[in-house]
This record gives C-alpha cells, structure tokens and sequence, in this order.
C-alpha cells in the first residue's frame, strides 16, 4: 500500500482520526505489514509487547490465562493499547483465521501518544469521560447517514390516479375519501399529469368553474419523476433545480408508487417533529390519529441518525406517544371519566425511556365521585386497548393494561392495593409496585395520582423491612461479565448463547436499583437520569459515582437502541440482545466499562440494604 492508503486507513479508525497529518505520516512511515497463519500466536502472556497492531484482513482472538475468551477483533480494529502503554502483555493474543495485520513500533506508539493531548486523554481518560467521548464520536459517524436516506425513508403520499377527463366534483370526493393532498390523471396517451390543492383553490374557486368541468382542464404536465431507491439529497436538488414542489416516485419496476412533496422531504430532515406533533393535535378521527403515530419510527431512526443522545430521544418520543394517548382517551372515553380520572402509563413509557414501540403498561385511576357505569366503563377499556394495538403497541403479556379491571379501580381501591402491595406481599407485588411508582399521567387530574404517590411513600416509612425485599431484587440478576472481564453467556440460552441480555445484565439493574433509593427517600421523579440526579443531591451518590452511573446507562440504552433499529431494518424481531461479536473494539470495552459500573450500584445496594442478611 502507498503512504496516502495507509494514512486513509488509519483515518478511519478512532481515536487515530484526531491524529494531525503530521502524526498519520509518521505513524504511515513506521508501519509494515505481517501475514499470519490460523492459530498463530501473535502475543503470549507475561510478554513485553513490541507492536501495536491494525487488522487489516481477519479475526484475532484475546484470551486469559484461564482460556477464558475475552475479546474479538476483526477488519480495522486495534489491540493491544493497554499492554503498550503497561509495557506488559496481561493476555495472548491469537488468530482465528489467516489474518494480515500492519504493525506499529511502540516506541512510535507511545512517542505519538505523549505528544497528542486527545490522544493521550482517549487513553488514559476516566470510565466517565471515554463513555461519553463516545457519544461525540458516534455523533460525527451517524450523520453521515443521513446523507445515504433513500427517498422511501421519508414520507411519500400515497399515489391516487384518475382517468383525465373525471369531473371536479368526482376528483374532489376521491381525494377526500383517499386522504391525499394530490391527485393524478393519466390522459389517453398514458401521460401523467397533476393537480394539486391550491389548483382547486386558484382555478376553479376563483373562476367560478363549473364543478362538471373535467378535471384535466385545471391540471399540470411536465412531472418529474425520482426512484423510491434513490437517494433523497438527490430529490431536493432535483426540486431545487427546477423549483418543483412535488416529485412523482416510482419503483424499480416504474409504477408509480407515490409523491414526495417539499413538506416531507423538510420534515425528514428536520425530524418533522413538529409536524406530526401537528398532526396529532389536528387529528379529528382514530384514523387520522393512527397515522400520525405511525409517523414516531421515522423520527427516532432520523434523530438517531444525526447522533442525538438517546434520552433526549425518549424523552421527545415519549411526549409525542402521551400527546396520542391523550388524545385518544378524549376521543373515545364516555364523558362521566373527563375530569374525574387519570389515565396513566407506566414501565418505561412513564419514566421516560421507552422508544422503540413496547408492550402497553397503562391504568386507569377512577374518582370516587365518578358516576360512570361499569359496563360503559369495561367497554370503554377494552376499546382504547385494541385501539392501541391497532396503533402498533402490543399488549401487555402480563395484561397491565386498563382493560384488565386489576389495573382499572377507583382511588380509594387503588389505596387499598397498594396497602397490600406492601404489608401483605404476594410474588408479584414488588413489580407491581414498582411498575406503579414509574406512572405518570397522560390524561385528565394528576392529582389523583400524586395522592396516591403520597401515600404510597407514607404506608412505606412504616415498614422496616419493605425496602430490603423492594431492593433485593437486582440481586436476582447477573451482570454478564466475568471476574477476568470477559463476557458470560447463558449457555442454557440456545437461542440466544453467544448473546448479552443486555436489558437484564444491565439495564434493569439500574433502573431498579435508582427506584428502591428513589422510593426510599420519595422522590416523585420516575426518570432514572433525573432520579440520578436528586440521589445525588441528597447525597445518595457521590457525583463522580453519579457521572459514571449517568453514562453507562446513557450507553447501555444507545447500545440497546442501535441494535434494535439494525434489527428492524433486517426484518429481525425487536429484542434486548446484543451479540458482542457484532461490535467494535472499542464499543466492546464501553459494554465492559458500563457493565463494571453496573456492579458497582450492585455493590453499593447491597451494603446499603445488608442484602446478604434478607
């Protein structure tokens, strides 16, 4: 390879992208290239390292003393950073298969990484601030997508076509009935021609036309089309060049398959969260509210794109989900509940981290003084809950939904269960709790939920041993990552054996472990970032523990995110899985950093609870 290849292929690995030109030169003078056999060993233990190396083309193997395999690394991946910097190999290092690697000095390595302050900080940099370099780093990556968005990513109207010479009248009724805002005609000769709604407004309001007329008399010619597949910088520069509003997309078979017009193609790349936040509070039907909140996948895979942080995400998502559910309980619940009930949801929708579409966790708390009947009420509950499902959130495999009548009660019997909930336990009454304790309200007095909150902490205080067994339960759970640093499986998991759970291994335990404390010193937040936040205003968390914790839950969500929407986009079912195989280098030692804090909050629970005596 020339210098200039080698330069580009170092550019392209981070933290090398921060090097200066000078820097990548040198470091490009320095290098050369090895070829290595299957099983090789590149690096033994206890050896004092003499490279650091650049894979090329390959898999490289890292494992303990005990033959535990920790870490994979493949095409444009780096190792071993740590054992050039200790000037002692903790780990060997081996191949998987015919490998080709470039190799750097250390003292080269080493000359360069005193020299780079940005280098030197990646390096030697806190768990905290390498975790949250990464955000920036991901940032700058993302947004190149944006610029390889096809024009199917964005939202294309629907195509409805005519014969050229139907009447005003008939072409009006169509375009109401298909909801379109454009309407096209195809003429005798099988041309296409348009008309849009300011067509309507200008040529035949204004000039009084005759509503019998043909509609072609009123229409425009000279379309232009643009491929479904092709990329959308191209649709807006096409629009720009010709000063169209409207382009006429097709497919790779050339049907016509919709328009995209300016208002989409602005939206997608402002996030048309606004628009659709629009749409949902303009929607006047059930219909119209479905397709507004078919719109929130595009947004979040928009705002992931541009490399927005994910609870800046949730939290956008979120609101726009409430807005719906609101709306939709205006719409559909009989008039006695308006003001005199509280819709609420709960789980991850209520504190704030839900993204992807999950399964329903909502309630319904009822006024005392409410005189609707519990038929209108039933029928009313099961009618917002297959309406959420037809809006694409499932149901609820453990039915905590408000159609169950458990999670359907007035305030007084909501009281009653809480009591129970916490003096007379059953299995499930600490994630009952605990789910209720994430609620907020998305619809009608908020009030009655804040009650019962307030007493929910009050019955609390009075027993001794409620926030052992509450807390205990992260116990339940095994942070997936070994006493040398290597990743555990489930070997019992066939499915899923070479896979993290992440939401179990990590997630979980700290959104449980941040409510038991929350709960403890009643605090009405239900966002775990902002429970972060007041724990260590009171105390609680010191804020560098406070910091590290933020950024690996930040990390661990974002990781969680990014798989989910790979998945999505491959067809693949939306789980919490990650297979490690599947990330980079650096990625793989973030899960390991986050996964580290992770036991530390287990730690810190545990001495705090005496979880060893419960």
């Amino acid at each position: 390879m020339s210098i200039q290849e080698q330069v580009n292929f170092l550019k392209a690995i981070h933290p090398f992208d921060k090097l200066t030109k000078r820097e990548l030169e040198y470091f490009a003078d320095n290098l050369d290239i090895i070829y290595l056999k299957k099983d090789e060993i590149i690096q033994n233990f206890s050896q004092e390292p003499e490279f650091l190396y650049f894979i090329i083309k390959g898999i490289v193997q890292e494992k303990n003393e005990e033959k535990e395999v920790l870490s994979f690394y493949s095409n444009q991946e780096f190792f071993d950073s740590v054992s050039l910097i200790e000037n002692f190999s903790k780990n060997k290092f081996i191949t998987k298969e015919e490998t080709i690697c470039y190799t750097l000095p250390r003292e080269i390595f080493i000359k360069v990484l005193h020299e780079n302050p940005t280098l030197e900080s990646f390096f030697f940099q806190s768990i905290s601030q390498k975790l949250n370099g990464n955000v920036h780093h991901e940032k700058n990556k993302e947004l190149a997508n944006l610029m390889i968005a096809k024009v199917k990513d964005a939202r294309v109207h629907k195509a409805l076509i005519l014969p050229f010479e139907t009447s005003i009248f008939d072409a009006v009724t169509k375009i109401k009935e298909a909801k379109v805002p454009t309407l096209l005609l195809e003429d005798e000769n099988k041309e296409i021609h348009i008309v849009t709604d300011s067509d309507f407004r200008e040529k035949v309001i204004l000039n009084r036309m005759n509503f019998d007329d043909s509609v072609g008399k009123i229409s425009n010619s000279g379309l232009r089309y643009v491929n479904e597949n092709d990329f959308l910088f191209n649709a807006q520069l096409l629009m720009t060049k010709h000063g169209l509003k409207r382009l006429v997309v097709k497919n790779n078979s050339e049907e016509i398959v919709g328009i995209l017009d300016q208002i989409s193609l602005s939206s997608f790349f402002a996030t048309h969260t606004f628009s659709v936040s629009n749409e949902i509070t303009r929607a006047n039907t059930i219909d119209e509210l479905k397709i507004a909140s078919q719109s929130l996948l595009k947004i979040i895979k928009s705002l992931y794109a541009k490399g927005v942080k994910v609870s800046f995400i949730s939290k956008l998502i979120n609101q726009l989900n409430r807005k719906v559910m609101n709306k939709l309980f205006i719409m559909t619940a009989p008039k006695e509940l308006i003001g005199k009930s509280s819709l609420l949801v709960m789980g991850s929708e209520g504190r704030g981290e839900q993204v992807l579409k999950t399964d329903q966790d909502n309630a319904l708390i009822v006024s005392d003084d409410c005189t609707v009947s519990k038929e209108d009420l039933q029928k009313f509950t099961s009618l917002y809950t297959e309406t959420l499902v037809d809006f694409g959130f499932p149901r609820c495999e453990g039915n905590i939904m408000l159609s169950n009548p458990y999670w359907c009660r007035t305030q007084k019997e909501f009281k009653d269960l809480i009591y129970d909930w916490i003096n007379k336990p059953e299995p499930d009454s600490y994630m009952n709790l605990a789910i209720f304790y994430d609620a907020i309200c998305a619809s009608g007095d908020r009030e009655l939920l804040d009650e019962l909150k307030r007493y929910m902490f009050k019955v609390c205080s009075d027993s001794k041993s409620f926030f052992m067994h509450f807390a205990k339960i992260v116990m339940d759970f095994d942070v997936p990552l070994g006493f040398f640093d290597g990743f555990v499986f489930d070997s019992k998991n066939k499915e899923h054996e070479h896979e993290l759970d992440i939401k179990k291994g990590g997630i979980f335990i700290v959104v449980q472990g941040v409510r038991a404390l929350s709960l403890e010193n009643k605090l009405m937040r239900t966002n775990t970032l902002k429970r972060i936040k007041e724990l260590t205003d009171k105390k609680v968390f010191t804020e560098d523990f406070a910091d590290e914790l933020t950024e690996a839950f930040n990390y661990l969500c974002s990781l969680k995110l990014k798989s989910n929407i790979e998945k999505l986009d491959s067809g693949q079912v939306v789980d919490n899985y990650i297979d490690p195989d599947t990330l980079t280098t650096m990625e793989k030692d973030l899960l390991k950093d986050s996964f580290k804090i992770v036991n530390k909050l287990k730690k810190k629970l545990e001495n705090h609870y005496k979880l060893n005596y419960v």
